[in-house]
Parts: structure tokens; sequence; C-alpha cells
């Protein structure tokens, strides 16, 4: 063959088009990146291929810590964005393995349909197929098992976090507000943690509940957004410097961690809808509230609730509007008005369902709404405002209250520790940097002091303030203070607008049943009753923590007796 030939055969060779691969590199936990298929090993692999192909590497997006269930993933959506430019930097997309792209049948198909619509092609290293419909079969399977081994992975995860949970190790993420992980034991190569109390959050989330229960200086309970101003008008500040909001104030507030049982796997990650109480895990911590403020709290929460209770039910001037219901059918006594033939006016309490639904809903019962207030009002005074009975349920918190001071008096030890602590350690650096160890343009060195000063600051404001709720406490309260408070309060009770009687009857009644025009039943909490009297008479409200009662009242004679 001649060289004129030669060159016409070379002439007329075909041009084959190198490919231009993205490559797509994703690990699921920072783990498996330590440990298994990191992403500098799917790297390698990755461009050995492309060398061994011929193609030139166009692109490459890294996840670094995100699950293939679904597409919430940055760097992927970034790849697709980039892919369905027309025409796409890149015509194939290089994975290590098809689980590195979706491990989610469904999902996995519709991106690879759309990456062919626009001419790019999502190949595997691992798993190389081609085009003809058994191989499409093959992937399908693959994808298809992905997406099972997937789930079964998941699901034995779970149950093995639940149980950790149930034996009292915290399972990762950020501790709450209150709390600090520290380590626990070690089993083999894992280190097992828990959750301890830190000092100066947990100061700052009982400051919370007493602002829920009797607010700044026992002025009265306190609001969501309240407590949330007044926090950051008095400059304390989250656990990272930031100012409070009312979602976070409410989630102090209806945690049950903090009163020792930490819930795990309460939502579903994908829907965020709350699980049943048979797939939570209960994990016991320390408690930094007791039982009793916590529950007088969500009863507060629930009676202000919008949903729960229209406004006027929360600050209408009627004495039982929002806790009085009928003891039939369960529906709430409404007021209703009437004017007799002489023009006098009539004001009553009546069954909803009735006035809705007619006789067929509910027989209903109407009472005198005079009667029915002068009834329960007569019940606090003559009962729960008897000085006798106030005297045995008063020994009850006194017997509590050394208990409850030598417990606030070590938590104020341990304050002061920790603002000694960070004291010295903010000396020492001022001497490493007077003897010219640290060297003064060190960027971290000021952020380290301003963390010291901060803890060192609120410690110290913490512990004085922890100190004055003890010296608060006051003088032992005696029978003649107690007859003093009851006639005070016996005389408020009775004040022209019922402000008062109204606040008093829903701090110890939560529901009013009326049973009959002749008999009513009044349920409410005996440590309601205990709070409001503590707070009168000068005894933090935090010691309480007394059972329930039931009180029924009736026109003739007292069940209580």
């Amino acid at each position: 063959m001649t060289s004129a030939a030669l060159r016409r055969d070379e002439d007329e060779a075909p041009v084959v088009a190198t490919a231009r691969a993205a490559l797509y590199l994703r690990v699921s936990t920072p783990r498996q990146a330590e440990h298994d298929l990191s992403i500098p090993d799917q790297r390698r692999q990755m461009e050995n291929y492309c060398v061994g192909k011929g193609w030139a590497v166009a692109a490459e997006f890294v996840e670094p810590g995100n699950t293939a269930t679904d597409d919430r993933r940055p760097s992927f959506q970034a790849m697709i964005e980039a892919a369905m430019v027309k025409p796409p930097t890149f015509n194939v997309i290089l994975v290590h393995s098809f689980s590195r792209f979706f491990r989610d049948q469904f999902q996995f198909e519709f991106y690879v349909r759309k990456l062919a619509k626009n001419g790019v092609k999502l190949v595997s290293i691992t798993q190389d197929l081609g085009d003809d419909p058994m191989s499409v079969m093959m992937r399908q399977i693959m994808t298809l098992f992905d997406e099972y081994q997937s789930k079964e992975n998941g699901k034995h995860t779970l149950r093995a976090m639940k149980e950790n949970a149930r034996q009292g190790f915290w399972n990762g993420a950020r501790a709450p507000i209150g709390y600090r992980v520290v380590a626990a034991e070690e089993r083999g190569a894992k280190i097992k943690k828990k959750l301890e109390i830190d000092a100066i959050q947990a100061e700052t989330v009982r400051r919370i509940y007493r602002m829920a229960l009797n607010g700044v200086d026992n002025k009265g309970p306190m609001g969501l957004k309240s407590i949330a101003t007044w926090l950051n008008e008095n400059n304390i500040r989250t656990r990272d410097g930031g100012r409070w909001g009312l979602g976070a104030v409410h989630q102090v507030l209806t945690r049950t961690t903090y009163i020792g049982q930490h819930r795990f796997n309460t939502r579903d990650h994908k829907t965020k809808t709350r699980k049943p109480e048979s797939e939570h895990a209960v994990m016991e911590v320390p408690a930094i509230v007791s039982d009793a403020e916590f529950e007088a709290v969500q009863r507060s929460l629930k009676a202000r609730n919008p949903k729960m209770m229209p406004p006027m039910a929360v600050g209408g001037p009627t004495l039982l509007t929002g806790i009085c219901f009928c003891a039939c059918c369960g529906g709430a006594m409404t007021l209703r008005t009437g004017t007799s033939s002489v023009g006098r006016e009539y004001r009553y309490y009546t069954c909803s369902t009735k006035a809705r639904q007619g006789a067929t809903g509910c027989p209903g019962i109407t009472v005198p709404m005079d009667r029915l207030n002068e009834a329960v009002v007569d019940h606090l005074e003559d009962r729960l405002l008897d000085p006798a009975r106030l005297e045995a349920l008063m020994d009850q918190i006194l017997e509590r209250r050394d208990e409850w001071v030598n417990q606030r008096r070590e938590h104020v030890a341990d304050l002061e520790r920790r603002a000694t602590e960070a004291e010295a350690k903010l000396k020492r650096l001022y001497d490493a940097i007077e003897n010219g160890v640290i060297d003064v343009s060190d960027p971290s060195l000021k952020d380290r002091i301003a963390e010291l000063t901060a803890t060192r600051d609120q410690a110290k404001g913490d512990s004085e303030r922890a100190l004055a709720h003890i010296v608060k406490i006051g003088p032992a309260i005696t029978p003649e203070s107690l007859r003093a408070f009851a006639a005070a309060l016996r005389k408020k009770l009775r004040n022209g607008d019922g402000t008062f009687a109204r606040d008093q009857v829903r701090a110890v009644a939560q529901r009013v049943e009326v049973v009959s025009p002749k008999e009513v039943r009044i349920r409410g909490l005996r440590s309601e009753l205990l709070r409001t009297l503590t707070a009168a008479s000068g005894v933090e409200a935090a010691v309480l923590g007394v059972r329930g009662f039931e009180p029924k009242w009736r026109t003739r004679r007292d069940s209580n007796s």
C-alpha cells in the first residue's frame, strides 16, 4: 500500500469523542468515611476507571455524609442541575456502585430516565452493565435489593439504638439544653456516653419553669412570649449565645427529659410526624425539675392554648368560663342570658351540646350563674382556706423544705466551682500571654477568652440568683400567719370585678362538672393550691410536689368531711 493510500485511510477513519465524566462520591456517615469506603478511595478507583476507558474527568460532586434514600442532598441536586443544562458539560455520571446514587428503586429509575433524555448516562465502576433489556432488568433488580437492604439495615440500627437508650446511654446528636454528654464506659472499641446536668444551663431551665408557674418575683404566671422577652432583656442567652424564641421556650417547657425521662424515636425522620407511644424508647437521665412542676406547666400551657380554648375562655370576665362542663355529655357549660317579663336580666350556665343539638344530644343542665359561682367560691373559702387545713398542708412543705435547701446549696456550690475554674483558667491564660508562651495574634485566643469569661460571669450570676431563692424561703410559717393569709384571701375573693376569684379558681380547679342543679364536682390538684399559698407566703414554689385530690361539693353536705 502506498503512502498516499495510507493517508487516505487515516483521513477516512471515524473520530470517537472522548466521554466527559462527572464523579459522584458519597458516604452515608462520618464513620463510614473513616473506616469503610472512604471518599479518597472512591475517587482513586473512579479516576483509574476513567484512565482505562480514556475518559476525561469533567466535574466532581462529593456528598460527605448523606443517605441515598431520598434526593435531599445538596451535591446530588447540584449534579442533576448541571446534567440538565443544554448541552451538559458531561455526558456520563460515574459512581462506585448504584447504591451510591440511590437506594430507592422508584427514584433511581426516575432520575436515570431524566438524565437519559438529556444524553447523560449513569455508569457504575463495580456493576458495569449495558443498555440491552437484560442489563436494564439486572440493574432494576440490584437497585430493588439495595432499597430492601437499606430498610433492613435501618430497622436493625433503630432497634439497637432504642435498646441503647433504654439502658440509659446517649445515641448521639446534641444534648438538650441543661445537659452535657460525658463518657460513661467502654465496650470494646466503642465508648458509651450518658447525659449529665450542666449546672449553668440547668439553672436557666429551672428559671424558665419558675417564670411559667409564678412569674418574676411571684407576680403571676408568664406566657411563652413574656418568658422569651424577659430572658433576652436580661441577657440570658441560649447555649449558642443566641436569643430566645417562642419555639425554644416551648420546647424547654414540654420536654419530659427535664423530669428524668428522655424520649427517643418520637418522630419519623422523613415525615416529621409523631410516632405512637409504643415505639418510643424512654432513657433515664438526671432530672432538673420536679414532676409536680412539669405537670403544672403542662396544664397551664393546655389551658392557654387557643386550639383548646378560645381567648375569651382564658381572659373572659365570667368566673367559670372554660372550666365548667356538663357531667352528662362532657360538653362545655356556656353562659346564656335571658330577660323576664318585668325586664329583669337572668344569667345562667347551660349545656352547649343541648343548645346546639337539642334534647336528643343531651338532656341538658341549666344552673343560675350567681348560684354556681357562689357555691364554688364558698367551697374555696370554707374548705380550702380553713386555717387548720392550711396548717396541715403547709406541714408537708416544711418537711420537704430542708431537703430542697440542701439540694439547692449543692447546686450553688457546683456553680461556684464552675466560676472558680473558669477564673483560674483565665488567670493561667493571661500569665501565658504575659510570659510570651502564647502568641497574642492567635485568632483562637480571643474566642477562648470570651468563652471563659462568659462561663465565669454566667456561673456567678446563676449562683447569686440561686442563693437568693434559698434566702427567699424566709421564716417558718406559723398558724398565725396562715390565719392572716386565709382572712386576706377571703377578702380578695369577693372583690368587685371578680378577677382574683377567677384566677384563684383556675389555680386549684381544672374542671367543674355540673351533675345536677344540686350537685357539682370540683376537680383539681392540691399542688396548685399549695403553690398559690406558698408563693404568697414567701416559700419557694420549686419544693412542691404533692398528690392530687378530687373534692365534691353538694348543697346540703360536704363530701370532704
